[in-house]
């Protein structure tokens, strides 16, 4: 018996035909096209190729994309940016790729965002809301789970979710995500204790570690829904995620494949919470 397989990448290439197609019709009745402004700093070459993929799936779909590659910065000039990024209405979201340079402090940058132009969902007042139950533009990644989930059909209610890693971009928004589609949660970290017996219990298992193999097939249950977020790159060049694809999918119920499974559908969110913010700003009616 082998998992149905989660195909993120045909999943993610329906979301984004879909808002093609709703940016389309705003073109149509004259509506400002939404902008998204993308800051890098520094030069790590993975950020540098997370950010070339942001902007041409911008361009794919019909998004303004604003380029702002900083080689070096400080903390205020950076400040001063997003400041003007803020106030300018062209610009509907603001992305920080991250690492940002230990110099500077990402708390404080990720908070001086206008949280109506978040679309990364890391602000406080964002995370706030999903916390609440009351989400507005919600983390990227974390999103296309649910949309993954929901493509396939999977009811949620009631079942046991056993989150690995707790991170705030993933593991905790992931969490109230969830908990907010009706699931019991048990959130693990490095300190968990006995974490084979955790995921032993899990109905839907995610995992955000990005430490290839840290979670063994043998732990799942049959017919477990597996969301493997964690990704790391092998001394072969090869992508992994944490849990070994080719044994849990001979116990899982579903499964999402690394690469291709989740990782296609974190650019389609950030696309559809540009547009979102770009809708619920009101200087744009």
């Amino acid at each position: 018996m082998t998992a149905n397989i989660i195909d993120g990448k045909a999943i993610a290439q329906q979301a984004r035909s879909e808002l093609k197609q709703r940016l389309q019709k705003r073109h149509t009745k004259g509506l400002i096209t939404p902008g998204l402004a993308v800051i890098l700093v520094g030069e790590d070459i993975a950020s540098q190729i997370y950010v070339r993929n942001k902007r041409d799936a911008c361009q794919d779909v019909g998004i303004n994309s604003f380029a702002y590659d900083l080689r070096s910065t400080t903390e205020v000039e950076l400040l001063t940016l997003i400041q003007k990024l803020n106030i300018d209405p062209k610009v509907h979201g603001i992305l920080i790729q991250l690492p940002l340079p230990s110099s500077i402090n990402t708390a404080r940058i990720l908070e001086s965002i206008d949280p109506k132009k978040d679309v990364d969902g890391f602000h406080p007042s964002n995370l706030g809301l999903l916390a609440q139950g009351r989400p507005f533009l919600r983390p990227c990644t974390p999103f296309g789970v649910m949309r993954l989930l929901e493509y396939e059909k999977i009811s949620l209610k009631g079942l046991n979710a056993v989150i690995v890693g707790t991170s705030n971009i993933v593991g905790k928004p992931m969490a109230l995500e969830l908990l907010n589609a009706g699931c019991t949660i048990t959130l693990c970290h490095s300190a968990t204790r006995h974490l084979q017996q955790h995921i032993q219990q899990a109905d839907l298992l995610v995992s955000a570690m990005g430490k290839a193999g840290i979670i063994q097939s043998a732990w799942i249950k049959p017919k477990t829904i597996v969301i493997d977020i964690g990704i790391t790159r092998g001394a072969n060049g090869k992508l992994h995620g944490d849990i070994d694809f080719a044994t849990a999918k001979e116990i899982a119920g579903y499964i999402t494949p690394v690469p291709g499974g989740v990782g296609p559908m974190t650019v389609a969110m950030l696309l559809e919470n540009t547009l979102f913010a770009a809708e619920n700003n009101p200087s744009n009616h």
